[in-house]
Order: C-alpha cells, then structure tokens, then sequence
C-alpha cells in the first residue's frame, strides 16, 4: 500500500462527524458539518482535473487557486493535497471498486456524484480518515447537491459496503494497473509489458527529496540523516518539518532537485571557462549545477515571472548568471556560446510520483504536439553553440516520441549533428539507465535503495549531441 496510507495527521478531520446516514434529506441551509468544506473542495478540483484536464499544481497555489481550497484553514488545505493525490494515483483502482459495487453503470451526467464517490473511496481504501467520517460527509455532499440528492441512500451504501469489505477489496484491484489505459499502451509498446507495469506500480509512491550539494556529498547526508545517490547527490529519509528549517538551507549549501534532473547539466563534465546558455532554464537548478561546474551561463526564459523565481534561488546559492527573457526559439545571441542545455517543455509523464494529475490532463495529442515543439527547438539550439560545440537535451517525458524517436529523426536528416555516446562505465549505480546508442533514460522503477530510503527517480531522458561545423 501506498506510504500516502499512513498519514495519521488526517484522522481529526472527520471529528464530531457522527455515523453515515441513509436519510435523503435537503438541508442546505443547515451549518455544514466539520471537515465539509475540504470534501467539497476536493470534489470540486478533482472533476476539474479529470473531466476539464485541468493541472492540479495551479488550482493547489496559495494565492491563485482554486477559492474553494483558499477558503480554508492549513491543516484542511493538507487534506485536500492529501485526497487529491492519492485519488489520482489510484484512479483506476478506485474507479474499479466503484463499478463492481454498483448494480448498474451511473446514469449519464452524473459525473458529480461519480467525483463524491471517487473522493469518499479514496479516503477509505488510501488514507487514515475514519470511515464513518468519510461515509457522512459524501452523504452531507449528495443531500447537499441538487443533481446528486436522490443518489444519497446509493452513496452511503456504497461506502459503507467499502468500509466493511476494504481488505478484499484492496486484494482483488491490486491487479489493475494504476494508469489510464492510453499510456500503459504507449509504455507497453517502448519498454515491454513487464516493464510498464512495474513503471505503473511504481508511480504509487510519492517522490523522495532529493537534494544537489555544492560540495561535501557524504557530511551533508550525515548531517541530513541521507544517503549519498550515484548521481552524487543526497536522498533524504523521510521527516516532518520544511526544507527551508534545515540546515545548509539559508546558506545555500544545498537546492532540491530530483535525482534525475540533475543528470543533464553533469553530463557536461567540467566547464571552467566556458560560456554555456541554460535554454528554458526558471527555475534555475541546473543553472546552479552548470555555474558550479565553472562556466559562464547565460539563463534564458521566456517567463519573467520565472526569470524573478530563478534569480532568486541563485541568490539564495550565492551563484551570478546573466538573465536572458527571450522566446528561445527566437533568440540569436550576439556571439555563439560554447555549450547548450535545453531542458525541453515536455508531457511531463516521468513525474507522474509528484504530478499524479499529469496522465488524466494529458493525452497522445498532447504528446505529439509537444514532441514537434521540442523538435523545434532542439534544431535552433543547434545553431546557438560554435562548431564543435556540445548541446545536451533531456526532458522528463517517458515517452520516445519525446525523445528516442525525435533525435533518431533529426540526425537522420542532417549531416551537421553528431551523437556523442554516453559510457555506462562513467555512471556507477545508474549503467541500466544508458541505452545501447549512449544516451541517458531513467524510469521511475530505477534507482532502489533499502534502509528506509525511498527508491525510485523521475523518469527522464538525455542526449549529448556535438554540431560538426
């Protein structure tokens, strides 16, 4: 089961909550019961996300989002993040356990009563809210909606047969992959079929904390309670508390970055006195690594917003870059730099442990239209660096029309780019993540540590590629 199951800060949400009820009466203007608001607003995002494709990031922001997740206190705002991510992750799951308890399918429209049950089931099979506060208040929901009212006496049924039948229940969905059927079909066709549902559980655990050191990999992971990753940087244990309380944080010794994402920028080796511009680079992470590592970077964004975000964080490490706001695939800097990494905007499916809402937003379309943008700007980035000059492109999309298939395609047609393989003897711990034609692909099912560390790395890809002339 899923680590997100042990959460006990949930268990008083449902307080004072009573038992379910089986009374199908209208009350809207009764005071609504405590831990309402939250199952509301879960609801309410939740069918923004599945049926509007909707990300979640947006609509969880703490001055922009949602006005029903805004409107509440901290601890309630905790419990929604809480519903939402464990309800997308388990999505098809939960969907499964729905439909085999209903005598027949829900009535078209009734998608709104589909996300109350969605919601009530999540907190009964994921996480640690008692069940009869979970029961009650998706009942407060449907006698509180119009649509949904005459469904009352069918969801606290439903829920209450959960509740009784959780542990079979959990048995008999194990076997249902935990991904929309779009993308397991697209993970079954590049990586296998036993490899795709591996990616799939896997996708189940909430992502580790994984931080880039500027130095000192093995004292910061003693002084953290972390271990040292191949990638050299630390994986935290899990804790309570913020980031920013650490130590090493306010002195900048350290910025979070997942394992994965700071393979791109070492891929380089060392750049001391070389000029480099970090294409697409807000937030700054591997500006950081790529100032570390001894160049001179220019960081260009298209964002001004991000641009304010990046210097920031750079400031926080002590780091100087040159800020660039241009459209990248518009910009010519006066002088070609020596190197090049473009981070590419991509279908973001390898992040699917911290951005569960991605599949159910995204689709092949989605893809297709992404993987030509990419294209895109990958041949412009080439004209960017001198002859000979090195540019890296990665992006955390497990998709290989994302990568694989759309480098394959761009030097099959020019005589001007060249590979330049990747050794997986320069890579201890990580040599099954590079691919028989030397490029870098994770997936989140690599990376497995034991003492109570967290496995597992976003799934992300990177090339290393040389214009000739």
């Amino acid at each position: 089961m899923s680590s997100d199951t042990k959460n006990k800060a949930f268990n008083k949400d449902g307080r004072r909550s009573g038992k379910g009820s089986d009374k199908s009466r209208p009350h809207d203007s009764a005071p609504a019961k405590p831990g309402f608001a939250a199952r509301a607003a879960a609801t309410k995002i939740l069918a923004a996300v599945i049926d509007r494709k909707t990300p979640l990031d947006g609509m969880l922001d703490a001055e922009g989002g949602n006005p029903a997740y805004k409107a509440l206190g901290e601890s309630d705002r905790a419990l929604v993040r809480a519903i939402l991510n464990s309800a997308l992750r388990h999505l098809p799951r939960i969907e499964a356990t729905i439909s085999s308890l209903l005598d027949s399918p829900l009535p078209e429209g009734a998608r709104a009563l589909h996300h109350v049950l969605v919601v009530g089931a999540t907190q009964m099979l994921y996480l640690d809210v008692p069940d009869h506060s979970a029961v009650d208040l998706a009942v407060e929901q449907a006698n509180r909606d119009p649509r949904n009212r005459r469904f009352a006496k069918l969801v606290n049924a439903i829920l209450r047969r959960i509740g009784r039948e959780k542990q079979d229940i959990l048995e008999k969905v194990a076997g249902v992959p935990a991904m929309p059927a779009w993308f397991l079909s697209r993970l079954e066709t590049a990586y296998g079929v036993a490899a795709a549902l591996k990616i799939s559980e896997t996708q189940l655990e909430p992502a580790a904390i994984d931080l880039t050191v500027k130095s000192d990999a093995e004292g910061w992971a003693k002084r953290l309670n972390g271990v040292v990753l191949p990638t050299g940087g630390v994986r935290l244990a899990a804790f309570e508390g913020s980031i920013p309380s650490l130590e090493g944080f306010d002195k900048g010794e350290w910025w979070v970055q997942d394992a994965a994402a700071s393979i791109p920028a070492k891929l380089f080796g060392s750049l001391a006195g070389k000029r480099v511009v970090d294409l697409c680079a807000a937030p700054g992470g591997k500006t950081a690594q790529l100032i570390l590592a001894g160049a001179k970077v220019t960081a260009l964004d298209q964002s001004a917003n991000r641009l304010k975000r990046l210097s920031g964080n750079l400031a926080r490490l002590g780091f100087e870059a040159e800020t660039v706001g241009a459209d990248m695939s518009k910009y010519q800097p006066d002088e070609l730099f020596d190197a090049a990494l473009l981070d590419a905007p991509c279908s973001s499916t390898g992040t699917t442990r911290r951005h569960p809402d991605v599949l159910w937003t995204k689709g092949p379309e989605d893809i297709a239209k992404l993987a030509a943008l990419q294209e895109r700007l990958l041949r412009h980035a080439l004209t960017l660096v001198k002859p000979g000059g090195i540019v890296v492109f990665s992006n955390c999309s497990l998709d290989p029309e994302e990568g694989e298939d759309l480098v394959a395609r761009l030097l099959a047609d020019s005589d001007n780019v060249e590979r330049v393989p990747i050794a997986a003897s320069d890579w201890p711990g990580l040599e099954a993540a590079i691919s028989p034609l030397g490029a870098f692909r994770t997936t989140p099912d690599m990376l497995p540590l034991t003492d109570g560390f967290a496995s597992g790395l976003d799934g992300f890809y990177a090339v290393m590629l040389r214009r000739v002339r």
